[in-house]
């Protein structure tokens, strides 16, 4: 049924008379898709109170506030949190969000300055996003696919998401470079430079972060793959791809690393570890260059750098093999990051976040059918290519989000790569007198369940029936009540001081107060992830732990009571309920937060 509407229909005299040949009925659809993203009472909030959506996206604007206020380049400490561990993010995210807010200060003063750069920062990354996908969709398929990939990525909840105002993280720039990547080795015949393009795309998205490694190496060993079927004819892009990935990747790294910090291993950021691995693609593509012999020869040169890139890492690096959490203690791992829902495997989502499992991965394993359809059935070479790299990409990206579901991100960024040539060939077949209304339905229907907004719309029927719906909004909005601006400025009445509150309250903490914190949600901060989670665990306990964390304050934030729903001591503490021993109500004005004072040790 999905290969139905996948044929090679051909519009012929029937799309002449079809409406969505004329560009403006099709661009004022591919708007009207558009503006449904851009929720202007978000724009605002995160303008006029930065409000942000996501923790990440708040601690990235404190460290560029920090940046700006002339913290070193080098120095990715945040020195008001406790033990001010180094965060492993990237300056290179870091520097142009602090020049769109030096850029906007003249013109809005400091107040609005950084909200305009929070809003402005991922809008400008979809724009890129948007014009790689619809030129890589439109070199394929025409310019009407191009514009329904560009409808689709509107009905897509990843990029709606990653790219929406206020997300200054940098999931949406690793999309954009590895979408880059994936385009241009897709190309009918790739280039020495679309390969040297894509390894140096390849380079920079490591150098943010490391998400996207499985996605680079799967790009490298298809590169190694065609070399080794098909000899000098695939030489150019692996040469490229390998020779400019193994020299961006160091200077990258040089330009953001301390220089004492060059020979020291992080298994969780661009270190070492990977420039090996960077090394040896670039040197197995350089011997590829200099191999004259048959399959036999490129194998085995393939093997030797193979095994030596993998047995360099677990004899120099071992601990990197466990992942980049080594060293977190069982009571963090169980009580912090097996919670954090994107680190959550689909069968645990599916059953506490049905939603996000339907709109975020359906779509992606959707998609991976038809673009594998797709590449075996096309009679066209560079569509085929095309939908090939794509189909590598979501089976990758489906296979990631089963375990991980942040494994989904930059594979959801795919679909609408397929979703724009499918609804195009639905669009084709509504007029083609040789289609049947089964094939017409089959497009239609295939079409839809590419759009992961649908999903959501469906698993959302259940859920307000339950009324789990409704519990989920009043939670999130006591938590954004919490985390605002205004609720959190109104702590700045008290002398600054160490705050213990829960570990996603932190960021919000350090954005818009003047004080430090003990925890974040951030895996190198361990000791303050261990006395968060201590400290809410017993009220008995709460003022220990915070006197040997060094805190001055108990904060608190709790949503309304439920009935039946089990309390924490952080819900029971936000709510008034107790006031565990050793601990001081401090009172504070116009804010949901509650704040205790921590006593000394009688």
């Amino acid at each position: 049924m999905l290969a139905a509407p996948l044929s090679q229909a051909r519009s012929g005299q029937a799309a002449d008379r079809s409406p969505f040949e004329r560009p403006a009925i099709v661009w004022l659809i591919v708007l009207a898709g558009v503006a449904g993203v851009l929720s202007w009472p978000d724009l605002r909030a995160v303008v006029q109170s930065l409000r942000l959506p996501d923790t990440d996206d708040a601690m990235r604007l404190v460290q560029v506030r920090d940046l700006i206020a002339g913290q070193p380049w080098f120095d990715l400490a945040q020195h008001r949190h406790a033990g001010a561990p180094p965060m492993h993010w990237s300056r290179l995210v870091d520097a142009p969000i602090a020049g769109l807010v030096l850029l906007a200060r003249p013109l809005a003063g400091p107040a609005l300055a950084e909200g305009i750069a929070a809003a402005a920062w991922p809008l400008l990354l979809l724009c890129l996003y948007a014009a790689l996908l619809y030129r890589g969709v439109r070199r394929a398929f025409g310019w009407r696919a191009g514009a329904f990939a560009l409808f689709a990525a509107a009905q897509a909840v990843f990029v709606t998401g990653l790219f929406a105002p206020g997300r200054i993280d940098h999931h949406n720039v690793q999309i954009c470079a590895i979408l880059g990547l994936a385009l241009g080795l897709a190309r009918p015949a790739p280039t020495a430079r679309d390969g040297a393009c894509a390894g140096a795309l390849a380079a920079l998205s490591l150098a943010v972060g490391l998400e996207a490694l499985p996605f680079i190496a799967a790009a490298g060993l298809v590169l190694a793959g065609q070399w080794l079927r098909d000899g000098r004819a695939a030489l150019a892009p692996f040469l490229g791809f390998g020779l400019a990935l193994g020299l961006v990747a160091p200077a990258l790294y040089l330009g953001q690393t301390a220089p004492a910090l060059w020979s020291a291993t992080a298994c969780d950021a661009l270190s070492p570890p990977w420039l090996w691995l960077s090394a040896a693609a670039g040197l197995t593509a350089a011997g590829a260059a200099l191999v004259p012999g048959g399959r036999a020869a490129r194998l085995a040169l393939l093997a030797a750098c193979g095994a030596g890139a993998v047995g360099g890492v677990l004899v120099l690096f071992p601990a990197c093999a466990a992942g980049p959490f080594t060293g977190m203690p069982d009571l963090v791992r169980q009580e912090w990051l097996g919670k954090v829902r994107e680190m959550r495997p689909v069968w645990e989502l599916v059953r506490t976040a049905p939603d996000a499992v339907l709109a975020g991965h359906l779509p992606v394993l959707i998609g991976a059918v038809a673009a594998s359809l797709w590449a075996w059935r096309g009679r066209e070479p560079a569509r085929r290519r095309l939908m090939a790299a794509v189909a590598g990409a979501l089976w990758l990206g489906a296979a990631l989000g089963a375990l991980q579901f942040r494994g989904l991100y930059v594979a959801g960024a795919f679909v609408p790569l397929v979703a724009g040539p499918v609804l195009d060939r639905a669009v084709a077949l509504l007029r083609a007198p040789e289609a049947t209304a089964r094939r017409r339905l089959a497009a239609l229907a295939l079409s839809l369940a590419l759009c992961g907004k649908v999903w959501f719309l469906l698993a959302s029927v259940p859920q307000a029936v339950a009324g789990t719906q409704r519990a989920y909004a009043a939670d999130h909005a006591a938590w954004q009540g919490c985390g605002a601006r205004r609720s959190i400025a109104a702590l700045d009445a008290l002398p600054p001081g160490l705050i213990l509150a829960e570990i996603d309250l932190g960021p919000n903490l350090l954005l818009h107060s003047h004080h430090s914190v003990v925890a974040a949600p951030y895996h190198r901060a361990l000791p303050g992830l261990g006395a968060s989670i201590e400290a809410f665990r017993d009220p008995q306990d709460t003022a220990a732990v915070a006197r040997r964390a060094g805190a001055d304050y108990i904060v608190a934030c709790a949503p309304p009571a439920e009935p039946g729903a089990t309390s924490t001591v952080a819900d029971r503490l936000g709510r008034g309920e107790i006031t565990p021993p050793g601990l001081e109500p401090v009172p504070v004005q116009d804010t949901p937060l509650r704040v205790w004072r921590v006593r000394p040790a009688p």
